[in-house]
């Protein structure tokens, strides 16, 4: 791992206008982000294009499943890529080293363990997703692909763009996971549809797996190209267990992990009560989360691009540059979503006719939609303070952040909102606890930047 370059990345990190710099690392990953959703969506209107809510039914409720795997995901994914940004920072490169190295083999054997747990207790885990004796084949067999052989792919997938993404490679990161995503486009209505394979949902799991293989096949390949440049390593030598590198990769790992584990809690509560009401309700709230993840993962996309940056400069001190990112990023954040807000409301109904042309099933989409695009203007700002706190190492605070989202403010929302306007209610609880946490977001990266710039004018004064 001699030879390393390091000239273009010091450019963009450290030199390049704060315009410029967001969008080479975000522009990559908001497009790959897109792809990600795009891929969602696929599964939803071909496996919609059966007319069959029982199929979609069981695409919807594998989601926390699926939701789960970003549990490893941010636990070695975004753990190791802030400890990897950070430490080019400070010109660390043994540390770099070895952190994408403990992340790498800790997401592998993770992913062994997660898909062998999943499929040992299959049937309690597909009556804990709110499955019944109508939709339980279905689920099953999608699941088969998705989590019992699909596992691994799509978590090493998704830890290694992180990686390459920490390094100032986001273009490289986005084509990887691009790939995958484009792939299961093509595959799925060859194996969903009934002049195809005609295996329903089961074959929109085979598309993914598939799909996820190739996209890992795509960063070993980069890796091994680039392997006396790079600084992502997963050389079995590297991987140690030394106390800082654990310790930085889970300080900021397990808190972004929790946060996921709680969304896959929340969803799934969500499923539970939406399917009290039968599988036109499941589909239909499928299909508005789906439709909703478009301008989340923009946003999503914006908050994790700039991490590196953020990480960056926050390590080698050039605080301004820091907050002047944080700011342009929150801007273009603000802008872009609330517009998708104010397009989604105003054509729910062509909107969710688009994924599936059934009267019941467009009825509950159209006010699920409405209810769920109240929150998004406010959705942002979590993401942003919630990327700043990961870049900056900073793992209470984001859990923090996390634990008010899901177990103070949204779950009990969904349970308060359900009794009073049952099925219905569900889909403004998302508003109420983005609605409090845009404003926490504000007043906590507020002070972070003025602790921050306090301590920067002290030692100019030393």
């Amino acid at each position: 791992m001699t030879n390393i370059k390091t000239d273009k990345r010091t450019k963009l990190f450290e030199c390049a206008p704060i315009p410029r710099a967001v969008a080479a690392l975000c522009v990559p990953t908001i497009i790959s982000s897109l792809v990600m959703v795009l891929y969602n969506l696929a599964d939803t209107y071909f496996v919609g294009m059966l007319n069959d809510p029982v199929q979609n039914a069981a695409v919807t409720l594998a989601g926390p499943v699926l939701l789960a795997f970003n549990a490893v995901n941010n636990l070695f994914g975004v753990g190791s890529s802030s400890m990897m940004s950070r430490a080019l920072g400070r010109k660390d490169y043994d540390t770099v080293h070895r952190s994408s190295a403990f992340g790498f083999y800790c997401a592998l054997f993770c992913g062994v363990l997660f898909s062998a747990a999943c499929t040992i207790g299959k049937t309690p885990l597909l009556g804990l997703l709110g499955a019944d004796e109508v939709t339980t084949q279905a689920t099953s067999d999608y699941m088969l692909w998705t989590v019992s052989c699909g596992a691994v792919p799509a978590i090493l997938n998704v830890v290694l763009a992180y990686m390459v993404r920490a390094e100032g490679a986001a273009f490289h990161a986005s084509i990887g996971t691009m790939s995958g995503c484009l792939l299961n486009i093509v595959l799925d209505p060859i194996f969903i549809l009934p002049w195809g394979l005609d295996m329903g949902a089961a074959g929109a799991g085979l598309a993914t797996f598939l799909s996820n293989c190739v996209a890992c096949a795509y960063f070993f390949v980069l890796l091994y190209i680039r392997r006396n440049t790079t600084c992502v390593c997963i050389r079995p030598d590297k991987f140690c267990l030394h106390g800082a590198i654990v310790l930085g990769v889970c300080g900021v790992g397990i808190p972004a992990s929790i946060q996921n584990l709680l969304n896959v809690t929340g969803m799934t509560i969500l499923n539970n009560f939406t399917s009290v009401f039968g599988a036109d309700a499941v589909a239909a709230m499928g299909i508005t989360q789906k439709i909703y993840m478009v301008p989340m993962y923009v946003c999503m996309g914006i908050s994790q691009g700039i991490m590196p940056l953020v990480s960056y400069n926050y390590a080698s001190g050039n605080q301004k540059r820091m907050k002047s990112a944080v700011v342009f990023a929150g801007e273009i954040s603000i802008g872009f979503i609330t517009a998708a807000a104010v397009f989604f409301f105003a054509d729910a109904d062509g909107v969710v006719k688009f994924f599936m042309n059934n009267p019941a099933i467009i009825a509950y989409g159209v006010r699920f939609m409405r209810g769920f695009c109240l929150g998004l203007p406010f959705l942002c700002m979590d993401f942003l303070a919630v990327g700043v706190f990961q870049a900056l190492g900073y793992g209470k605070n984001a859990l923090v952040f996390a634990i008010m989202r899901k177990i103070v403010l949204e779950i009990p929302a969904l349970y308060l909102l359900n009794y009073l306007f049952p099925l219905y209610g569900l889909a403004y609880a998302q508003f109420v606890a983005e609605f409090v946490l845009a404003v926490a977001a504000v007043v906590e990266l507020f002070v972070i930047f003025r602790r921050l710039g306090r301590k920067t004018a002290y030692v100019e004064d030393i």
